[in-house]
C-alpha cells in the first residue's frame, strides 16, 4: 500500500488529496517522500513501543488494553508525585497545580483588566448566579466575591444564549488599554458553585475549563477516584495553559492592528472558514481549523481537507511536559508517551476486521476515565497527524509562526 493510502485511510480522507497535497507541497518548499518518510517512522515507533510493553499477539484489542494497561501505572506514579492529590478544595489540588505551572514554563499574558471584568458584571447583571448566591444586587456580588471565579460560574450557571448574544455582546467596545500583563490564575471554585456545575460537568466530561481572555483556568471541586483522573486532570491544566498562552500572543498581535475587538471575539468564539478552496488551491492553502470539529460532527467535511489545527499543537506541548517531567524524576513511565500524538494504526480484530488503535495518550486518558459511557476516542490523534504532516514539510517553529500570522484570515497559503 502506498504512503499516501495508508495515511488517507487513518485520516479517512481521500487518498487522492493526500498524493495531490504532497506533490505540490514538494514543489513549494521542496522536501520529497514526506509520507513515506512519516509512514515508516510511524511503524518504527509502534514497534518500539510494543516490543516495549512485551505485546506478543498484535490484535487491536490486545494492544488497546496494553496501553490503558501503561496509562493506568502513569497515572498512579504522577498521583504519587503530585501528593495523592483531591481536587474538592484548592489545598488538595496545590501540588498538582503548582507542578503544572512550573513545569508548563508559561510567561505572564495579555489579558482583560479585573476592573474591565467588574465593570461588564456591573453593567449587565448575571440574574442565575445572584439569585442562587442570595445577593441582592450586582455591587454586593462583586465586593463578596472573587471576580474569576464569577466569570468562571457564567460558563454554567447563566443561559448560553444570554451569555453569548447579551453579555458578551460587551466585548464589542474592548480595546486594547482595557488588557494588561499578568500570570495565568488557576483556581479551584469553592464549593458554593459545585451543585450548580453539575450540568456542566456532564456535558464536558471533565471538571476543568477556562477563559482565555481573562487568562483563567478554573478547576470545579471534585475528588479524583476513577482510574486516569489523575493524568486527565494535569494534561487538561496544562493544554489549557499552552492553549491561554497561545490565545495571549494572539491578542497582542491584534491590539497592534485594526478592528482588535472584532478579530478577539471571532477567536474567541473559534470561527473556522466554511468556504471550500478550489482543487487549484489543494496542498497550496491549508485551514486553520481551531477548535475539534468532531466533537460536533465526525463527518464535517473540514477534517477530511488540508488543516492545521493549534488545539493538536497545544496537546503536543502539554504531553512533552509530562513527558519532561518523567526525565526529571527519572519517571520513565511518563516518558513513554513522548511523540505518541500522532501515531496509530490499523489493528485486526477478532473477528478479522481491522480497527484503528490510536497511540495519543489524550485519546487513551479519556478512553480510560470514560469507559462506563462507552466512549471512543480518535480525533485527538487523527487531528495531530494532519499537524504532523504540515510539520514535516515546513516545521515546528515555522507551523506556529504562519498560523499565528494567518489566524484572523483562516487559512495558510503557501
Amino acid at each position: 500500500m502506498y504512503s499516501y493510502e495508508k495515511i488517507a485511510k487513518i485520516l479517512r480522507a481521500d487518498k487522492d488529496v493526500l498524493k495531490e497535497i504532497e506533490e505540490k507541497m514538494r514543489l513549494i518548499v521542496g522536501h520529497n517522500e514526506v509520507l513515506d518518510k512519516i509512514c515508516e517512522e510511524n511503524e518504527k515507533i509502534i514497534k518500539n513501543r510494543l516490543d516495549f510493553l512485551n505485546v506478543k499477539e498484535r490484535r487491536a484489542a490486545n494492544i488497546y488494553q496494553s496501553l490503558v494497561d501503561k496509562l493506568k501505572i502513569t497515572d498512579e506514579k504522577i498521583y504519587e508525585l503530585f501528593e495523592r492529590p483531591v481536587c474538592d478544595t484548592g489545598e488538595g489540588c496545590k501540588t498538582l497545580l503548582n507542578f503544572a505551572r512550573e513545569i508548563s514554563g508559561i510567561e505572564p499574558g495579555f489579558f482583560i483588566k479585573e476592573e474591565k471584568a467588574k465593570e461588564f458584571l456591573t453593567n449587565i447583571p448575571p440574574q442565575n448566579i445572584l439569585k442562587s448566591l442570595k445577593y441582592e444586587n450586582v455591587g454586593e456580588l462583586v465586593k463578596n466575591e472573587n471576580v474569576f471565579e464569577i466569570y468562571s460560574a457564567l460558563r454554567f450557571m447563566e443561559d448560553r444564549d444570554w451569555l453569548n448574544n447579551v453579555f458578551f455582546k460587551q466585548y464589542e467596545s474592548l480595546v486594547p488599554e482595557d488588557f494588561e500583563q499578568r500570570k495565568i490564575k488557576v483556581t479551584v471554585l469553592n464549593n458554593q458553585w459545585k451543585r450548580a456545575a453539575d450540568n456542566f460537568l456532564k456535558k464536558k466530561y471533565h471538571n476543568i475549563s477556562h477563559l482565555k481572555e481573562l487568562g483563567i483556568i478554573f478547576v470545579i471541586p471534585t475528588k479524583l477516584q476513577t482510574p486516569g483522573e489523575t493524568l486527565r486532570t494535569f494534561s487538561l491544566i496544562l493544554h489549557y495553559f499552552h492553549e491561554i498562552d497561545f490565545y495571549s500572543r494572539l491578542f497582542e498581535k491584534y491590539a497592534k492592528e485594526e478592528n482588535f475587538a472584532f478579530k478577539l471575539i471571532s477567536s474567541l468564539r473559534g470561527d473556522v472558514l466554511d468556504k471550500r478552496f478550489s482543487a487549484e488551491d489543494l496542498g497550496k492553502k491549508w485551514l486553520i481549523v481551531q477548535r475539534y470539529l468532531a466533537k460536533e460532527d465526525e463527518y464535517d467535511w473540514r477534517l477530511f481537507e488540508p488543516h492545521i489545527n493549534p488545539e493538536a499543537i497545544h496537546w503536543t506541548k502539554a504531553e512533552n511536559d509530562i513527558a519532561r517531567l518523567g526525565e526529571k524524576f527519572n519517571l520513565p513511565e511518563l516518558n513513554f508517551w513522548r511523540d505518541l500524538d500522532w501515531v496509530g494504526d490499523f489493528f485486526p480484530t477478532e473477528t478479522g476486521i481491522d480497527s484503528l488503535v490510536s497511540f495519543n495518550m489524550i485519546d487513551a486518558v479519556m478512553d480510560l476515565v470514560q469507559q462506563k459511557e462507552m466512549i471512543k476516542y480518535l480525533y485527538h490523534h487523527q487531528e495531530a497527524l494532519w499537524n504532523k504532516i504540515f510539520i514535516s514539510f515546513v516545521g515546528e517553529k515555522e507551523t506556529e509562526k504562519l498560523i499565528i500570522e494567518n489566524f484572523d484570515k483562516g487559512f495558510v497559503e503557501l
